[in-house]
């Protein structure tokens, strides 16, 4: 139960089983989703249906039976775990007298909730108006009421016309903004790609424990909680990895089944992160008893926004959880296609960034170097980038390394030697 002093609102749950829905929403999900929000479930009511009631969606029975438990139980929320259509949401609130939402507005409300950065604000607000523009149908009384005054567009609009009108300014002037921001972003974006760091973007279903990974990989301070849409902003840290050098790594929202395609659309800019990646890093809650489903619904929302194609490395989190142990698996080519992980523990990360090294081969390269006595400035150099994996010195004060880089990096120092470090080359 939770805290009465954080409760905002009560509620009762609906979830319709319907027979030609073979991939319906999982009650279980929406629970989750309800805590994340804030919110109490008071009770859940459940139903088989062939067809959708088209005035109630759940029928003039159930709706009657739900509207008496509203009465019973004082509730001021009911949630259904569908998409309701405006008309449908209005003749609930009629006769339960009581706000009703569905899954898409409860989804809406908790990226509200989480949104931290001004780019993440602006989307979630856009997915919002959005949303509510094609459910403004006799919103308020007299709505249908011809007005004028000073302000309207002319004397013959209606209220309902003029919320519309407001409604599409908005929207307007959220895209406007939007898009400099996008501009901002990809700018950085491109920088990164002049400077031809790797990125590697953590994507997968929400709460599969992402930002946790993030955290233990980066050494950064991302939220990190065991609930659905913990992370909302992306976010990007770049960090040296030994034995290779320079990389970023990204983390996103996570992904939900039905994503609501407003958000995937506002969410368009901040999801670029898992399309422009090098290498994705697909994080899996192995202790999900809904894992395959998981896996499933992230590769269908990467297909939607034309993510599918990057490579894609398995990551199954949580085996601390399970009786799995720490370990890579390989296909049949000999190539590693999955690592089993505790983020929360620590167990397993040498051997994911041990993978990540080996993914990126294409990118990474291995030089021994001699370099004189008078080279002490670039030994210091290599030794910052944790490039150097063996070192020795020889009797005329010479140091002999063995480094282990990526291309990008060792092409930065060509440059900053001016081409000079070309010239202490022994093998490759």
């Amino acid at each position: 139960m939770f805290d009465s002093e954080m409760v905002a609102e009560q509620a009762i749950l609906v979830h319709i089983y319907l027979s030609q829905d073979s991939a319906s929403e999982d009650l279980q999900e929406l629970e989750m989703l309800v805590s994340s929000a804030g919110v109490e479930s008071r009770a859940v009511m459940t139903a088989n249906r062939s067809t959708i009631d088209a005035k109630f969606f759940l029928g003039s029975g159930k709706a009657a039976e739900l509207a008496q438990a509203v009465a019973e139980l004082q509730v001021d929320l009911i949630i259904f775990n569908h998409s309701l259509t405006p008309a449908q949401t209005r003749n609930l609130e009629l006769l339960c007298q009581c706000r009703v939402i569905d899954r898409t507005t409860l989804i809406l409300d908790i990226f509200a909730q989480r949104a931290r950065s001004y780019e993440g604000k602006l989307q979630v607000e856009l997915a919002q108006l959005k949303h509510l523009s094609s459910r403004l149908v006799r919103g308020w009384d007299n709505a249908e009421r011809q007005k004028g005054g000073i302000g309207m567009r002319g004397p013959g609009e209606t209220r309902l016309e003029t919320d519309r009108r407001l409604l599409r300014d908005k929207i307007t002037a959220l895209l406007v903004k939007l898009d400099k921001v996008s501009k901002q972003r990809e700018q950085g974006r491109k920088a990164r790609q002049r400077a031809e760091i790797p990125v590697v973007s953590l994507v997968g279903y929400t709460n599969a424990g992402k930002s946790t990974l993030f955290n233990r990989l980066t050494s950064a301070d991302v939220y990190a909680a065991d609930q659905l849409f913990a992370t909302l902003d992306p976010t990007l840290r770049q960090v040296k990895l030994p034995e290779f050098g320079s990389i970023i790594f990204a983390d996103t929202v996570g992904f939900i089944r039905h994503l609501p395609h407003d958000l995937v659309a506002a969410f368009k800019s901040t999801l670029q992160e898992s399309r422009d990646a090098d290498l994705q890093l697909h994080v899996i809650d192995v202790a999900d008893q809904r894992m395959a489903d998981n896996i499933k619904q992230v590769q269908l929302v990467l297909h939607e926004i034309d993510a599918d194609q990057v490579p894609q490395l398995l990551v199954f989190n949580k085996i601390d959880q399970t009786e799995q142990e720490a370990r890579i698996e390989y296909n049949e080519q000999a190539e590693p296609i999955a690592v089993y992980i505790s983020a929360k523990q620590g167990v397993g990360i040498e051997l994911l960034l041990q993978v990540i090294r080996e993914r990126l081969a294409d990118d990474y390269m291995q030089l021994d170097l001699k370099l004189p006595a008078d080279a002490a400035m670039w030994r210091a150099r290599l030794h910052e980038l944790s490039a150097v994996q063996t070192e020795s010195f020889t009797d005329l004060g010479e140091t002999q390394v063995r480094i282990a880089l990526s291309k990008a990096e060792w092409a930065r120092l060509l440059k900053q030697s001016d081409g000079l470090l070309q010239n202490y080359i022994v093998s490759t």
